[in-house]
């Protein structure tokens, strides 16, 4: 089950986007589409270096069961990169991130 979270500070169509990328996932790294599961959390600041610049962020993490090869998770970061100017009002200004990685083995699901 992919668990993908979404950190925002820039008017972002949340919706539009997770459901462009769930099968960006699924293509990509082999999950399956029923158990990608999207949470989206909005930044009320953000302030990098010394603070002078206002500056918008998006970040994505997507969490994936061990298994998956280096490579795999990197394709899936560049078409993270690529999918999101999509999905954005402006990305003027706007720093964009991914990051894919294993679940800890002490995940759980119930």
């Amino acid at each position: 089950m992919p668990h993908i979270t979404v950190d925002y500070s820039a008017p972002l169509d949340r919706r539009g986007f997770a459901r462009a990328l769930h099968p960006i996932v699924v293509e990509t790294v082999g999950a399956r589409l029923a158990g990608c599961v999207t949470s989206f959390r909005e930044i009320e600041e953000t302030v990098v270096g010394d603070g002078a610049d206002e500056t918008a962020l998006v970040h994505v993490d997507i969490a994936l069961l061990p298994g998956r090869s280096a490579e795999a998770k990197g394709r899936l970061s560049a078409a993270v990169l690529a999918l999101l100017p999509e999905y954005l009002k402006d990305t003027e200004g706007v720093t964009l991130t991914a990051e894919v990685r294993d679940l800890d083995p002490s995940y759980a699901k119930r």
